[in-house]
């Protein structure tokens, strides 16, 4: 009988261990939880706090009990695996309610630490909350009883989540991010959307700011006339490097996680460059009796094959199935990792698939943006929205580097189809080509998909050149008129300074008015400067279309003043 032993449940852990018994009936597996929960929807987590989700039993996906009546496990919650023996294969396992040890061998050992939140060494910073798992989720619901203020740490995928679900119970929200933006898998004219949406629901996000210190609460006694004290306990005060100093009754740490590899690290396996768990493609780690999974590994970037750190549950899910036919002796192999995400904040999707401009421009790739803002659907049927759609494509091979999706309907669906086009190794301008599902309360006759694939390929035919919002004053300023085809009426409500208006369908008769030199036309989202790029090009006009239109460029302006 084969002895299976895995630390760690949840996502990567519990998806190994239940596949493994499906897959050797006669196996003992047994599992190893710190917490007491061993399989929770842990990205439910922020919407309990929220009242979403209303029961937090809804969270709690197994138990010990079910998973040993069905599956035959062992599950020991309260548990902590303290040392790898792997001579004599052997993990040393402390209960942490009587905290007696016990030593579990093994055959195959699954490790799925999972990862930790990063708490900087700030003063103060031990008053903070975090939230990882339902111990945390139940100190954080105590917490935040009769709580009016709340400063979040951090503009991730957590720190937007749970900033948007206090709002939700009627806290007033703080968000401190040190970088110009919140959700780092956005281009910066990408997510101003989501900027205004959360400043329009009333959280006050301080971007390009850090925490310095957290002043702990202070307690005032005074003594009455009867001789009795009286105590009044202040609130704490959050700190900026700004200089501000904002009182708050609620600190939440969500500033990131870090692979949990201290058991690894002590047991002397290999630790990749990232700090994760290094492991091979049958998620080995540097000793071949032990595997690795979930956000405590390194993968490898589905782009350019370096490792990478990606806490994803699907991911984690996928290679617990993955490791449990290793280890049962079936083939299995990891695949590259594409980081595909999605996010909803106050209504508004945002979701990304693969490298960001920022990222490819960092690494020196070369690359071409499409900016499109399609309908979620046919413009005539009730309720289409407009969404934004930001395509990356290698200039050369045609390859899809990235893609990010921004829109209140079909966003979510949009990022999916570029994801498994990626996945399968299409072009972009192979996304012409697709066949996707239409009626027009679903999509139009040319998907938003289609489009990008249509866009990609007058590019890489030649038959329009681009710019980018953020090099539009660059061009102006080496000479370049900028010419706004929309009405008169558009132009008037929203120029752009400086602008030349001759609205695409008076360009053929009027082409005797428009500045010597080069031009960059514009419109509203890019189509009718399209439109008057190719007409341009034909009198013989040097022309570039604005990308994306004015739409792209006034949320790039917007994200880099600050307006929101």
């Amino acid at each position: 009988m084969r002895k299976i032993v895995v630390i760690g449940g949840v996502a990567g852990g519990m998806s190994a261990a239940t596949r493994l018994r499906r897959l050797d009936e006669q196996a003992s597996i047994t599992v190893v939880e710190r917490s007491g929960h061993v399989s929770f929807a842990n990205c439910g987590l922020p919407y309990h706090l929220g009242g979403v989700i209303e029961k937090r039993s809804s969270l709690l996906l197994q138990t010990p009990e079910s998973l040993a009546a069905r599956f035959a496990i062992d599950v020991r919650v309260h548990h902590e695996a303290r040392v790898i023996d792997r001579e004599n294969r052997r993990v040393v396992v402390r209960d942490l309610t009587t905290d007696e040890t016990d030593e579990l061998e093994y055959d195959a050992l699954v490790l799925s630490p999972g990862a930790r939140p990063v708490v900087p060494p700030l003063p103060g910073i031990a008053v903070a909350d975090t939230l990882r798992d339902i111990e945390d989720l139940d100190h954080l619901m105590a917490s935040v009883q009769d709580v009016s203020s709340a400063v979040v740490v951090g503009g991730g995928f957590i720190g937007v989540e749970v900033a948007e679900n206090l709002v939700h119970r009627g806290v007033a929200v703080t968000l401190v991010e040190a970088t110009d933006q919140v959700m780092a898998p956005l281009d910066l004219e990408m997510v101003e959307p989501v900027h205004e949406a959360m400043r329009a629901a009333g959280v006050d996000l301080a971007l390009g700011v850090s925490v310095a210190r957290i002043e702990p609460a202070s307690v005032a006694a005074t003594t009455l006339e009867d001789g009795t004290v009286a105590t009044a306990v202040g609130q704490p005060v959050v700190h900026l490097s700004d200089g501000r100093a904002v009182p708050t009754g609620l600190v939440v740490a969500a500033i990131g996680v870090r692979p949990e590899r201290a058991l690894a690290e002590e047991a002397g396996l290999e630790i990749g460059p990232h700090g994760g768990i290094l492991v091979d493609e049958q998620l080995r780690t540097s000793d071949p009796a032990i595997f690795a999974v979930g956000d405590a590994v390194e993968k490898r970037d589905a782009l350019d094959g370096s490792s990478v750190l990606v806490p994803l549950a699907n991911t984690a899910n996928r290679q617990g199935r993955v490791v449990a036919d290793v280890i049962a002796g079936r083939p299995g192999r990891d695949r590259p990792v594409l980081g595909t995400a999605i996010i909803e904040v106050f209504g508004l999707a945002a979701a990304s698939v693969g490298w960001t401009e920022k990222r490819l421009r960092a690494a020196g790739r070369a690359h071409r943006v499409i900016h499109t803002h399609p309908g979620s659907h046919a413009g005539y049927y009730p309720g289409a929205e407009t969404m934004a759609l930001k395509l990356l494509v290698d200039p050369v091979t045609d390859a899809i580097l990235g893609a990010q999706a921004v829109g209140r309907d079909g966003a979510d669906k949009r990022i999916d189809v570029i994801a498994t086009a990626m996945t399968a190794g299409l072009t972009a301008g192979d996304l012409a080509d697709l066949e996707l599902a239409y009626a027009p309360q679903f999509g139009a006759a040319k998907d938003p998909v289609n489009m990008l694939g249509w866009v990609a390929r007058t590019l890489a035919d030649g038959d329009v050149e681009t710019v980018q919002w953020h090099e539009l004053d660059a061009v102006r300023a080496a000479g370049a008129t900028l010419l706004d085809v929309r009405s008169p009426a558009e132009h008037a409500a929203r120029p752009i300074p400086g602008a030349v208006n001759v609205p695409v369908d008076e360009l053929r008769a009027r082409l005797a008015e428009l500045p010597a030199g080069p031009l960059v036309v514009h419109c509203e989202v890019g189509l009718r400067g399209y439109v008057a790029s190719r007409l341009l090009a034909q009198h013989g006009r040097e022309v570039r279309n604005l990308d994306g239109g004015h739409r792209t460029w006034r949320a790039g302006a917007a994200a880099v003043s600050g307006r929101g």
